[in-house]
């Protein structure tokens, strides 16, 4: 160990690099499940198959994007029948991800960067969706912040490849999604602020009061929902 964050991340300088490393990484190393599992149990082999999304692609995530593990091939094909049409980004999940806030102030918490590409062809089939009056549907608040991070002031989506650390919380207004596919999050996470924008926290409060008393299972392994903005949550382009 080289250095340690202080948010808890430690640097490592191995004696390998490249594929042998890679290699290294896979015999030795853990899947990476959120500290409430790993707390709880270690991992199975079930999980190298559960916490993965069936559209998986590039390596390189921390974490999964947890909406997605609700998608299997046959659900996609059902909804392709019903004409909904799926695109793609590519999205390295960070482990901050998992961090919670821990400060009274949101403006002084630093976000997670997490790295994602929105190639050229998606981002014109996204402004060809919207433009004909379709919706886009974001799985995951990961996705839904990646997209918005490519979304420019006038609403259309441009091709993206990079680092995002943007922050959403209540007041900010949605540019490039309409609805949003998510699990249930905890607490004090920014997760659970970002959906509060989205909705409204009166929505998201009883909404998760409801979760609760209905036994609905949060986050990764968790069950999802469907969220509609608030009708001040999106920026007026059209």
């Amino acid at each position: 160990m080289t250095a340690r964050g202080e948010a808890g991340e430690v640097e490592f300088r191995f004696d390998r690099s490249g594929p042998d490393l890679d290699l290294g990484l896979v015999e030795v190393g853990h899947i990476p499940l959120p500290p409430y599992i790993a707390a709880r149990r270690p991992e199975d082999d079930d999980d190298r198959r559960d916490y993965q999304t069936v559209y998986a692609r590039e390596e390189g995530a921390v974490a999964a994007p947890t909406a997605g593990l609700h998608f299997t091939p046959e659900l996609l094909d059902a909804l392709a029948a019903k004409g909904v049409g799926s695109a793609f980004v590519t999205l390295h999940v960070g482990a901050g991800t998992f961090l919670p806030v821990k400060v009274d102030d949101t403006a002084a918490h630093k976000m997670h960067a997490e790295i994602g590409v929105v190639a050229p062809e998606v981002a014109d089939r996204l402004n060809a969706v919207r433009a004909a009056g379709g919706r886009v549907v974001s799985v995951g608040t990961t996705s839904l912040r990646l997209l918005e991070s490519a979304a420019g002031a006038d609403g259309v989506i441009r091709p993206f490849a990079g680092p995002t650390d943007i922050f959403i919380t209540p007041g900010y207004r949605f540019r490039a999604v309409d609805l949003l596919m998510t699990n249930f999050h905890l607490p004090r996470s920014t997760l659970f602020m970002l959906v509060s924008a989205f909705c409204g926290l009166d929505t998201m409060r009883a909404a998760y009061a409801h979760a609760i008393a209905s036994g609905y299972r949060f986050y990764s392994y968790g069950d999802a929902s469907l969220l509609h903005p608030a009708p001040d949550a999106r920026l007026k382009t059209r």
